[in-house]
């Protein structure tokens, strides 16, 4: 009933929508992930290790925080592909994901556990993060089911933030923002 209420709310109050924990401009909330947590590779092996927020300071990122589903992983696709592209330098830039492994469609964790594990191989790299309990989602107001974009400056401030695919046009304002603030 509680998610009924919110969309119904979001469908009657757009500019609800955009009442998440984040503004552009502003410092992003500290919070942390201590189930699973970050993915790390250790000896070709997958570990995981509690994760902070404040761990992304000293880069230029885009957080990717999505939904435990494939559409969700989808819906952003091109996004990342232009990144992967790019090829910024790795001392100034870094792509972190943030898997809400609690909005996943019932009976699939193991599986989104899988694929962020060899997503992490595939890209090596990239942050990994796989929030069991969707703590990150709760803590800054992410909607559910979906993928959003985050990108922030080297000290943590938002740059920009994008709830949904992205268009052409806003891919393109990610990738200057990335070059701008590297």
């Amino acid at each position: 009933m509680k998610k009924l209420t919110l969309l119904a709310s979001l469908f009657c109050f757009p500019s609800l929508a955009l009442a998440l924990n984040l503004n552009v401009g502003q410092a992003i909330p500290s919070v942390s992930v201590k189930d699973y947590g970050e993915l790390i590779i250790q000896a070709d092996e997958i570990n995981y290790q509690v994760w902070d927020s404040q761990q992304m300071l000293g880069k230029v990122r885009v957080i990717q925080a999505i939904a435990g589903r494939s559409s969700a992983k989808k819906m952003n696709a091109p996004l990342m592909a232009d990144i992967t592209a790019a090829n910024y330098p790795e001392a100034d830039y870094q792509t972190t994901t943030i898997i809400n492994q609690d909005d996943a469609i019932w009976g699939t964790g193991s599986f989104v556990k899988s694929s962020a594990e060899e997503s992490k191989r595939e890209f090596p790299w990239s942050s990994m993060v796989l929030d069991q309990h969707g703590i990150v989602t709760s803590f800054w107001k992410l909607p559910e089911e979906t993928s959003t974009i985050i990108v922030l400056d080297k000290v943590g401030k938002v740059l920009f933030i994008k709830q949904g695919a992205l268009s052409e046009q806003e891919r393109q304002t990610v990738l200057t923002l990335i070059s701008d603030n590297i």
